[in-house]
């Protein structure tokens, strides 16, 4: 059964594709039944440039587990570049 879970949100950076980098400006983020990753659901990231009608994305599907991860380490990274652009990291 799907869940309907998901989210998007506006977003800037890039991404690297079978056709080279491209600059993304969604996230679609969403848990459901993955395409590829061997689970019964995933999280699903999905960074779209929604300028280009040929659809260029990046797309990962994560365990539950990974994406908690994933967004501590996001935070802790952020946390760090904050710090370094205060001049507080030598």
């Amino acid at each position: 059964m799907c869940t309907t879970i998901g989210h998007a949100a506006g977003i800037a950076g890039s991404g690297r594709s079978t056709q080279g980098w491209f600059w993304f400006d969604r996230v679609w983020l969403s848990y459901d039944h993955p395409f590829h990753a061997q689970v019964e659901h995933a999280v699903s990231v999905d960074f779209v440039d929604g300028s280009r009608p040929s659809g260029e994305r990046v797309a990962v599907e994560l365990t539950r587990e990974a994406a908690r991860q994933l967004a501590l380490d996001l935070l802790a990274v952020a946390d760090q570049a904050d710090a370094y652009e205060a001049g507080l990291m030598a």
